[in-house]
């Protein structure tokens, strides 16, 4: 009976932890959506007013009209896309190699691999901003969609997740006479939703909130992204601080909805990558 009463206690201790550590993480969000009704001069207003007497309502409309924000939606949308579809294929395949192919200097060619996430992208930024300008590849999409094409990070999450998929159901696939892309996309995939959606999730909030390689690599108005296009909402002497907390506010919906449509197999992806190495 102690022992019971113990755990329960530690159970409500625990959950009221969590609450707390929750609502601070909420609390620069609701500040931010309270910002975004205000009028610029009661942004910084203290005491802060979380819910404005009168919502200003009109400043998600003057948004999109103040800057080209809806080029900047479609063009985070163009890459967001379409880097996260590719990253997913080439980690994927490479995951597969790593995980279920046995062939020489396999485990050296990972490790050298997965190093790479410990060198800090500004230690090569110069190096790789030089070789997209020599390939003409500067202020287009084409040059980070292909910067951003493969992740190691990726390639690890689905190696572990891999190689806890029985050896035995990919040596029936191989008698029944399928090839190792048809196991691949035929087997392996379906069984990998978890680390799937895993890595859909943070590599679409990854590029999608990237700010520094579209600044650097994208000078036309056109082929900006909505993050760069943020910047739009400061002048020289000033910042508008609600139209920004607004757009901020937009840009975060597309990031919330698809964590809401995938959460439940990004836990599962989570729990389940790195069991095995």
């Amino acid at each position: 009976m102690a022992d019971s009463r113990k755990k329960s206690i530690r159970t409500v201790l625990l959950y009221m932890a969590l609450i707390f550590m929750a609502f601070i993480m909420l609390v620069p969000f609701a500040w931010m959506i309270s910002a975004s009704l205000k009028l610029e001069k009661d942004v910084f207003s203290f005491p802060i007013i979380w819910i404005p007497e009168t919502p200003q309502w009109g400043n998600y409309k003057e948004i999109w009209q103040r800057v080209p924000l809806l080029t900047g939606f479609f063009n985070s949308v163009k890459l967001t896309v379409v880097v996260t579809v590719l990253q997913l294929v080439t980690s994927a395949l490479a995951a597969y190699a790593f995980a279920k192919l046995e062939f020489k200097g396999k485990n050296v060619i990972f490790m050298m691999y997965i190093m790479t996430i410990a060198i800090p992208w500004q230690v090569y930024m110069v190096p790789q901003y030089k070789m997209m300008t020599f390939l003409g590849l500067t202020d287009s999409h084409l040059g980070i969609i292909l910067m951003h094409t493969f992740t190691a990070t990726g390639v690890f999450l689905m190696r572990q997740f891999f190689m806890g998929i029985p050896e035995e159901l990919l040596e029936a696939a191989r008698i029944d006479g399928l090839s190792e892309y048809g196991i691949w996309a035929k087997l392996i995939m379906p069984l990998s939703k978890p680390v799937i959606a895993t890595l859909c999730i943070t590599s679409f909030t990854f590029e999608w909130n990237d700010f520094m390689g579209p600044l650097i690599y994208l000078s036309s108005t056109s082929k900006k992204t909505l993050q760069v296009m943020l910047r739009m909402f400061n002048t020289q002497y000033s910042s508008n601080y609600a139209l920004i907390m607004a757009a901020a506010t937009v840009a975060l919906i597309p990031v919330l909805v698809m964590f809401i449509f995938l959460q439940r197999y990004f836990v599962e992806g989570i729990a389940t990558t790195g069991i095995k190495g």
